[in-house]
């Protein structure tokens, strides 16, 4: 089998070979790109998902729950953990808010300061990057990437994928 071609599975379907999977692709990217930063996250004794929330607060005075859990690619019970870690820490403060059901927080300044530091010191590697990759190339794939995770959100999902079958209760016919 020649580089590219798909492999035939039993049922006489293709399938992509391991090494065109798009999945796995992300990933690896993913994995290497982390290594890259993460050492600089860590030296500030944070995780990647509390770095990921501090990073989006940055760019905003103050974000609800919800849409830091979107943003950041975090699940809501994670969330909860997480702003209890950078709370204690005095990383993130809550916003007062009219409506009750949302829970808003903001960066503290200790919370900036620690931004800038991580920013600061990883931006030389991030630069190294870019100019590895080529700058163009970069701002082409964050887009093309952009542009995956949008179509894939607005494409049908399939029918058996929709809902779960129904299972009869116990005793039903």
């Amino acid at each position: 089998m020649r580089k590219g071609e798909r492999m035939p599975n039993n049922r006489n379907k293709e399938l992509r070979k391991f090494e065109k999977s798009l999945p796995i692709a992300l990933l690896r990217a993913r994995e290497a790109t982390t290594r890259l930063f993460k050492p600089f996250i860590e030296s500030h004794d944070l995780t990647m998902p509390q770095w990921r929330v501090l990073r989006a607060l940055a760019e905003a005075d103050a974000l609800d729950a919800k849409t830091l859990a979107e943003r950041c690619v975090i699940l809501p019970p994670s969330l909860t953990r997480i702003f209890r870690c950078l709370t204690q820490r005095g990383l993130i403060a809550q916003v007062e808010c009219n409506d009750a059901r949302r829970h808003m927080v903001r960066l503290t300044d200790a919370g900036r300061t620690l931004f800038e530091d991580v920013v600061q010191e990883s931006e030389p590697s991030y630069i190294r990057l870019a100019d590895a990759f080529g700058p163009e190339r970069l701002d082409s794939l964050l887009d093309l990437l952009n542009e995956l995770r949008d179509t894939v959100q607005t494409m049908d999902t399939p029918a058996e994928e929709q809902s779960p079958p129904l299972r009869k209760a116990a005793g039903a016919r």
